[in-house]
């Protein structure tokens, strides 16, 4: 397909997308347009849940297979927003609106991307020489790291050798990626009340956990992602100023690298909280 066209098209599609509200768990109508979209292209499309995907056309299984993949969920818009985080509008050659930039437009030029090689292309995608095929997956959940994405699909596809996933990077390459380990804690203590020399505060013993998250660091260190990082990010705790509180929970997010699984990392923790 001509270059313009595709740009067109793209753009057009995305400022449909922006006009949906598309929060996590609530894509269906998005998908429903990123469905449609591709069926009216000519492509033969696959959904499961909010995903949506489609395998080239060409595929060969004895070749490596690329994965283009975005997602079509977004988070809602906070407080100061000052636009109509709906309505989608161009200014000085940009196209505002939310999902805009997380990930619409990686989302629409993966799919112009697609198009290319499956409507237009004068010859089979290479790499290094050798044919790849090529699989696109717009999926869902992404903001929330829910099961019902990529997850839920992944058996669903081909084999992946490698994929080009779409998120705003500034237009710089990013080549790596840390994995994500979300710990939901709590720490049990016993009621008392406050003015008496009674019970066992659950928020000091999560301090002490608290604590060692803030400080422990993990010895190997990656030369692309840098080092493991813990970070303490919810906590919750005591229902009244006179009470002792009997549990404390709080949230931990983990930032792996390719230094450590997340089954060492959670051992580790298990060894010290």
């Amino acid at each position: 397909m001509e270059t313009q066209t595709l740009y067109q098209q793209a753009v057009t599609l995305l400022q449909e997308l922006i006009t949906i509200p598309s929060f996590s768990k609530e894509e269906d109508k998005t998908a429903a347009v990123i469905e449609n979209f591709l069926k009216a292209q000519g492509v033969t499309t696959h959904r499961h849940l909010n995903n949506v995907w489609s395998v080239g056309k060409d595929y060969n299984p004895s070749l490596p297979t690329l994965l283009l993949n975005s997602h079509h969920d977004t988070v809602k818009p906070n407080p100061g927003y000052t636009r109509n985080p709906f309505e989608p509008s161009i200014e000085e050659g940009k196209l505002f609106g939310l999902g805009s930039n997380d990930a619409g437009g990686p989302l629409v030029s993966l799919i112009a991307a697609f198009l290319h090689f499956e409507k237009g292309r004068t010859g089979n995608l290479t790499f290094g020489g050798q044919g790849v095929n090529l699989v696109l997956a717009a999926t869902a959940e992404e903001e929330i790291s829910g099961h019902n994405g990529i997850e839920c699909i992944w058996n669903k596809l081909p084999k992946i050798d490698f994929a080009i996933v779409g998120e705003p990077t500034l237009m710089k390459m990013a080549v790596a990626e840390k994995g994500l380990m979300v710990l939901d804690c709590v720490a049990k203590g016993k009621a008392g009340h406050s003015a008496r020399e009674e019970g066992v505060n659950a928020l000091y013993l999560a301090m002490d956990d608290i604590e060692w998250f803030r400080n422990y660091r993990f010895d190997k260190i990656s030369e692309v992602l840098g080092p493991v990082k813990m970070s303490v990010t919810v906590i919750h705790a005591g229902q009244a100023h006179n009470q002792v509180p009997a549990e404390c929970y709080f949230t931990v997010d983990v930032r792996a690298t390719e230094k450590y699984s997340l089954e060492e990392i959670l051992e580790t923790i298990k060894a010290n909280v």
